[in-house]
Order: structure tokens, then C-alpha cells, then sequence
């Protein structure tokens, strides 16, 4: 890899991303209109320690994940994508891999959705972005590495989040996030981080190897949810999962029936969060 090359792109593309684009406060002076390095560490799950390596040219030879989270948190269109991938010396992923490119139509889609919590994962079900009001429905996953930002393996071998579940709710949600996890495996067959993935749950989580061996095929859809907001209290939403075409990015989206209580809660969830943000 060119290093100096690579760093030097990477702290270019910084420069021209506005904290405003990024959807990230802006507070205090700044010494340039760019975002600082801490800022795009946290847009993109990687250290402050490694990007600054990366720019400076002291890191060499940063993994496909690595440059598929810069290139989607420096909002590159294609081109730029598939010229970064070449300067780290990999060959930008194919069909035959999931994208973990946000695409730049559906990041518009998310830069008008201000006021509603949105999230986007790939194929995996692996967290590539969420909005500040999903972080204030759902809590910061700003810190969450590797498997922690899968929702597989999140609901299999994670920590408890905010949704509430019944044992029937749970049991569903859990056959049907196997049965679509099941359906990427089978469209993107060359994909070895989902094969990384699969194994790690089948071994690890008897629940998931016993959905796994099923062998049911299906999709994640829309639900009715609550959420267990630690300030506001219960809120039961309409939790809508769309798919984009061609990406098979899974866009969730939390909405309230208008003029209802829930509704008020998650206007007050979204100030309270923003602010908390702020600070």
C-alpha cells in the first residue's frame, strides 16, 4: 500500500465532510470546517490512535472493513470508494460480497429523515449508521467494535438492549433474523466475514445452531415494539425495515401513530438525546 498516499486522501476527504453533512453538533471554535479525527473515528467504529497512523502513514495494509467504514463515513461516491480501496491495495468489494457502502441516494434519504429515528445495516445485519434521534430512542453505539455492532449476535450472545419481548416476540424475532442471516449466506456465497459470522454464532449459541439447522429462509419485516427509554419511560412504535435494492441494505425506521402519547415521548426522547449529544 501506498501509505502516505492513502493517508493523504484520507485526510482530504476529512477536510471536506462539514460536521453539519455528518449530522454531528457543531460547538465551539474550529480550526477547520472539517471533521476532527475523533469525530470521523466515531462516524466510522475505528480508533483515534488508528487514523491518525493511517494519515500519517505509520499504519499500512487497513482490512477491507476498515476502508469500507472510512469511505461511507467520508460520504465517497463511487469512484472515490473503489480509488481508496486501490490505494490500500484491496480490490473493492463485488456482488458476490455484501456492501457496506451507503449508497449516496439513500444517505440523502437519511439527511431529510432528521426528526425520525433511522439505522442502517448491511446484508449481516451489521449497525453502518444511525441517526441522532435513533441513538436517543436506542442508546449510543458509538463505541461498539467488530460483533457488537451485529444485531445477530447482539440478540444471540449480547447484552440486553431497549426492546421489550415477550417469549413469543423473542422466539420470532429470533427465527426471523436467522432465516434472513440464512438468505444473505445464500446470495453472497464468497462472503467471509458473514461465513466468520455464521460459524462463530452456530458455535457459541445453541439457540442460533438449532434455528440454523432448521434451515428456514425468510426476512426480517415490520413489528409493533416497545422500547424501555431510561428517561422517558415505554414507548410502542412501528418499527418498519426496508431493503434497498440492489445493496441489500436494511434501512429501520421507528415511527409513532401521530397525536398518541407514544408519539410525545418520542418527540421529548429525540430533544432529551440531542441535547445530552450536544454536551
Amino acid at each position: 500500500m501506498a501509505a502516505g498516499e492513502f493517508g493523504r486522501a484520507v485526510r482530504r476527504w476529512r477536510d471536506r465532510v462539514s460536521p453539519e453533512a455528518a449530522g454531528l453538533p457543531v460547538g465551539g471554535q474550529r480550526r477547520a470546517p472539517g471533521l476532527r479525527r475523533e469525530e470521523l473515528a466515531g462516524l466510522a467504529g475505528i480508533s483515534v490512535d488508528y487514523i491518525t497512523r493511517l494519515e500519517q502513514g505509520r499504519a499500512s495494509h487497513p482490512s477491507t472493513q476498515v476502508v469500507e467504514a472510512l469511505s461511507r463515513a467520508l460520504r465517497l461516491s463511487p469512484d472515490e470508494r473503489a480509488h481508496l480501496f486501490r490505494l490500500a491495495g484491496l480490490v473493492a468489494p463485488g456482488s458476490d460480497t455484501a456492501a457496506g457502502y451507503i449508497t449516496p441516494s439513500v444517505q440523502r434519504l437519511l439527511d431529510r429523515l432528521t426528526g425520525t429515528p433511522v439505522a442502517v445495516y448491511d446484508a449481516h445485519w451489521t449497525l453502518l449508521v444511525t441517526n441522532p434521534p435513533y441513538t436517543a430512542l436506542m442508546g449510543d453505539s458509538s463505541g461498539w467494535r467488530g460483533n457488537e455492532r451485529n444485531a445477530v449476535w447482539r440478540n444471540f450472545l449480547g447484552p440486553a438492549g431497549r426492546v421489550r419481548h415477550t417469549p413469543e416476540s423473542r422466539r420470532a424475532l429470533e427465527a426471523a433474523l436467522v432465516a434472513d442471516l440464512r438468505a444473505a449466506a445464500a446470495r453472497y456465497p464468497a462472503d467471509q466475514r458473514l461465513r466468520r459470522l455464521i460459524a462463530e454464532l452456530h458455535a457459541q449459541s445453541s439457540r442460533f445452531a438449532e434455528l440454523w439447522e432448521s434451515g428456514a429462509v425468510g426476512r426480517h419485516e415490520a413489528a409493533r415494539k416497545t422500547i424501555d427509554h431510561p428517561h422517558i419511560g415505554p414507548l410502542t412504535l412501528d418499527c418498519d425495515v426496508l431493503t434497498v435494492a440492489g445493496s441489500d441494505l436494511h434501512i429501520m425506521i421507528y415511527t409513532a401513530e401521530p397525536d398518541t402519547e407514544d408519539a410525545e415521548r418520542l418527540a421529548l426522547a429525540t430533544v432529551l438525546g440531542t441535547q445530552t449529544l450536544v454536551e
